[in-house]
């Protein structure tokens, strides 16, 4: 993945994170399969372990999550993906995201999901998910509906939160 050119991460407040992504179609083929090497460099290089294509300004139905099993790559390319089941149990797991650097926290999900999608040369697929992988697929497929993971916190949370983002990314900037 060294050699694949990687695309800029967009942070809140931009407004293409609260876009819904259109569904991929035969004419995006193309561009989808140039599009997610691009995705996992950037991911990779992030370092994350999901990115949405909204993430990276592409109004797009598509995902890539890699959980590194055994700490090698494992990637999943996602066209289209749908949550077509998901458990009434829950979970509590802290969330970041890498269109909001630096910040965290807990958000309560349902606990296992199933996730209908489209490969890249394709094929119908299902994944089931649990744990880690549940969080992460719920959390990638929230982007393409324009929804962020803060989105589940209370106001207060989000406020503080998203007020500490903004002040870090000014920060930054002066520091680059």
């Amino acid at each position: 993945m060294t050699d694949t050119p990687t695309l800029p991460i967009l942070f809140v407040p931009d407004a293409r994170l609260r876009a819904k992504a259109k569904p991929v179609g035969a004419a995006d083929a193309d561009r989808v399969r140039a599009l997610a090497p691009q995705m996992l460099a950037a991911m990779y290089a992030a370092p994350g372990i999901g990115l949405a294509a909204p993430q990276v300004g592409e109004l797009l139905r598509l995902v890539v999550i890699d959980l590194q099993k055994n700490e090698a790559p494992d990637p999943i390319v996602l066209v289209n993906p749908e949550i077509i089941a998901a458990s009434k149990d829950v979970a509590t797991r802290e969330e970041g995201c890498l269109s909001l650097p630096g910040q965290y926290a807990d958000v309560t999900r349902p606990a296992q999901v199933r996730v209908r999608y489209h490969d890249l040369s394709g094929a119908r697929r299902e994944i089931e998910g649990d744990g880690l992988l549940s969080a992460c697929l719920q959390h990638e497929i929230d982007h393409l509906d324009g929804v962020l993971f803060v989105d589940y916190l209370s106001a207060l949370k989000r406020n503080m939160l998203l007020r500490r983002l903004a002040k870090d990314l000014k920060a930054k900037q002066r520091d680059d």
